[in-house]
């Protein structure tokens, strides 16, 4: 599968801005299932900025690979801000990364809930310390969920880097 334009480009921006600061990035993808990853590695030479990516679709990969407390899941469940946001912690914790980011969602077409419908899709990113939580509703079928979530994730870890690279400099 090739990467689509917009995500090739997005990689090649985040490329460069975490060559600038010498930075490392890693993935922690759940509905994704390695898209993200795929995307980054596409580029020759990403082995200067991609360190790895973890994919957890299951709760208990979320728990071992990137110590997603078994407490939020319960509390809140898989797609939510609180674990999205772990997922980032931990895929910073578990890698010589210093930025990741992370996507829990429900791609469908079945998994939705009346409170989670299919599209919902949580993001988590860290960069420089800071860690942040978004929720996306996504329209259209699992490919075009899945699509748009990697060209999400890319572009808010890329502003986040930008935005990191001001206020420290």
């Amino acid at each position: 599968m090739s990467v689509p334009d917009a995500a090739a480009s997005l990689c090649q921006s985040l490329a460069q801005v975490l060559q600038q600061r010498g930075w490392m990035m890693a993935t922690a993808e759940s509905c994704t299932g390695g898209l993200i990853a795929a995307a980054c590695t596409d580029l020759s030479g990403s082995s200067v900025w991609f360190e790895r990516g973890f994919v957890t679709y299951s709760n208990l990969a979320k728990q071992q690979m990137l110590g997603v407390p078994e407490s939020l899941l319960i509390a809140h469940g898989a797609v939510s801000e609180p674990v999205a946001v772990a997922m980032a912690q931990g895929a910073v914790q578990h890698s010589a990364a210093q930025v990741a980011l992370s996507v829990t969602g429900i791609a469908g077409p079945s998994g939705g809930t009346a409170d989670k419908p299919v599209g919902t899709v949580w993001f988590g990113w860290q960069v420089a310390g800071r860690t942040f939580g978004e929720h996306h509703l996504l329209a259209g079928d699992r490919a075009q969920v899945r699509a748009q979530t990697v060209q999400i994730a890319l572009a808010g870890l890329l502003q986040r880097v930008r935005a990191a690279g001001q206020t420290t400099s």
